[in-house]
């Protein structure tokens, strides 16, 4: 099969061009599925009703006086009305701010004083106090509610969608003056220190990202993209919604993440776009239903994964074949098809990036038969650098190079870009521009890398992160962290020992970690077990065999266990479940300190 009727960067001229030529060549086909939760059932949405919705929602906002340039932002799950907003407003020559569905309020609202939005689509006012109070002197002049709000009196400057769009003007179509080079978003970092910065981008660097991604990933017009990983992270929106409308396929909006299993089985994507952790619950939850079978079963089911992986070595080009594939057939009908029928069976590619996936865990879903292709990007390139594609896929890498794509690696292994998808800048912040973007062009990515004979690029660790200890070893704590988060008690991990004799962690334990070690101890209270020898002694055992391909040096001697996760809410972890160094190491001072009294 091939690709067809794929859009070029050129043929839509803008983003907004882009869903009105996809409007012109196939107006019935699906476009995307969303729940309706007052009908109880599924709506399909063809590409010419989208096309409509968005010329409505359009005359809405130009009846607000906004101009070129003004800033409109939308803090929406992800929903075709998030799609009709980001197009009316991008065919006015507005720019688009995104913001988490489930942000701070503290954070959304410097987003929104920062960008200077004069509106603000969210979906209800209900719950919405605290952002209310940070934002209602601020510049935003106008807020869209998609739904009424039902425990409080709506603000003088707040109107519900159907009346805004009640007396709308359609325009007739899609303004096609709008420059390319123009700014189109402005997409705020989450950030693990600091206040986020805004990442300007146009509408050529999305749009050639998208194009380039095409380039490596094959996209039909039958194909299904499951839409959940939030549309303000930058991955899913060029990837999972304006790659789509590039080459035609269809977009389901997932409900909700706790439901996420059961639109996997009902909606049979054939495109996901995940974030590793994902498929880190998805790993961890399967091995522990594993350790409740037989050992026949176990031991099936790492036969399965072991030729699983020779079959994929093989398919790869990596290893010659050998007898025992004959069996592979077999395996995969036993194992293999029954846990992809568990996200609807017809998954066709499995995008994963914006963090580190650990190497046994894609191993093993590739061996099972899941087209995980990891990739990298940053929201700063539009996202995509480069990304594994069917036919070259190294798991332990983050994949080959977009076209028009160049990288170089500095004396510091610092990766550095230069590519069409370059931002235009940080919004209001000439000084951090300069900081990344250096007098060559060349972005500074802060990952420090390494390009090997193949042209696979791997990402090797953090600049900022690296950790010296006292004897002068260097270690990047990203990659233990990632080791020991693979084991099944502990959900999150902190590497921390800079300047010290050695290396400590930081632990956020499971809910399973809490009923063992309380078995294990005979401790029922969760302060008692956090500071008990005996916890520290048997976790410290399990880290050291999750650890056991590290250096020497490379060991925890001493940890330090949260009772409370490390969360978006308490301001600890990033809308994209990165954990947030600084804070947590500046929170937990006292206790890191503890575990180096006397050395």
């Amino acid at each position: 099969m091939k690709q067809h009727d794929l859009i070029t960067p050129r043929q839509a001229h803008s983003l907004a061009g882009l869903l009105a030529a996809r409007c012109e060549r196939t107006p019935h086909n699906l476009a995307c599925q969303q729940y309706d939760e007052a009908q109880q059932s599924w709506q399909s949405y063809t590409w010419q009703q989208i096309h409509d919705e968005v010329m409505l929602w359009r005359g809405a906002l130009a009846r607000e006086g906004l101009k070129a340039g003004d800033r409109v932002a939308i803090m929406l799950r992800n929903c075709h009305e998030w799609l009709c907003f980001d197009m009316a407003a991008l065919g006015l020559g507005l720019v688009t701010v995104p913001l988490y569905p489930n942000d701070r309020a503290d954070s959304a609202a410097y987003i929104v004083d920062h960008s200077g939005s004069k509106l603000l689509l969210v979906e209800t006012l209900d719950e919405q106090d605290a952002l209310l109070e940070h934002i209602e002197i601020k510049t935003l002049k106008q807020i869209v509610c998609l739904h009424e709000t039902t425990t409080r009196a709506m603000p003088t400057n707040a109107v519900v969608l159907s009346d805004w769009l009640a007396s709308a003007d359609r325009p007739r179509r899609v303004s096609d003056n709008i420059d390319p080079d123009s700014l189109a978003t402005i997409v705020y970092t989450s950030g693990t220190t600091g206040p986020p910065k805004g990442v300007m981008l146009s509408h050529h660097n999305i749009l050639w990202n998208a194009w380039s991604g095409l380039h490596s990933v094959d996209v039909y017009h039958d194909d299904v993209f499951l839409s959940f990983l939030p549309l303000s992270h930058t991955l899913e929106r060029t990837v999972g919604y304006y790659l789509p409308i590039m080459a035609g396929a269809a977009i389901c909006y997932a409900r909700s993440i706790p439901q996420l299993a059961e639109d996997l089985v009902d909606r049979k994507p054939t495109v996901l776009i995940s974030v590793p952790r994902i498929y880190e619950r998805i790993y961890n939850r399967i091995h522990e239903q594993l350790s409740s079978k037989s050992a026949l079963a176990q031991s099936l089911f790492n036969t399965a994964v072991a030729i699983g992986w020779a079959q994929f070595e093989h398919q790869q080009g990596r290893q010659s074949w050998r007898p025992k594939l004959l069996l592979h057939g077999l395996l995969d009908k036993l194992v293999g098809h029954k846990i992809r029928q568990r996200v609807g069976g017809r998954l066709r590619i499995a995008i994963c990036g914006g963090a580190p996936l650990p190497e046994h865990v894609a191993k093993t879903f590739i061996a099972l038969g899941f087209p995980i292709q990891q990739g990298y990007g940053l929201t700063e390139t539009s996202p995509v650098i480069s990304v594994n594609t069917a036919k070259q896929n190294l798991p332990r890498s983050v994949g080959q190079l977009l076209k028009d794509v160049t990288v170089d690696v500095t004396e510091q292994s610092e990766l550095i870009v230069k590519s069409p998808g370059l931002m235009l800048g940080y919004w209001r912040n000439q000084e951090a521009t300069a900081t990344t973007i250096d007098a060559d062009g060349w972005l500074h990515t802060g990952d420090l890398a390494r390009l090997d004979d193949h042209g696979f690029l791997h990402i090797t660790g953090r600049l900022k992160d690296i950790i010296v200890l006292a004897n002068g070893e260097k270690v990047s704590p990203v990659d233990m962290e990632t080791a020991i988060a693979a084991d099944k008690l502990i959900d999150q991990a902190l590497v921390v020992g800079d300047g010290r004799p050695f290396l400590s962690a930081l632990l956020v334990l499971s809910d399973e970690a809490w009923l063992q070690l309380a078995t294990l101890t005979g401790l029922k209270e969760t302060a008692e077990l956090s500071s008990a020898p005996a916890v520290e002694q048997h976790l410290l055992g399990r880290i050291q065999q999750q650890l056991h391909q590290f250096p020497s040096y490379a060991q925890i001697i001493r940890i330090a266990i949260s009772q409370q996760p490390w969360t978006i809410e308490n301001g600890l972890s990033t809308p994209t479940l990165k954990t947030k160094r600084q804070q947590i190491m500046t929170l937990f001072a006292k206790d890191i300190d503890r575990l180096y009294e006397g050395h």
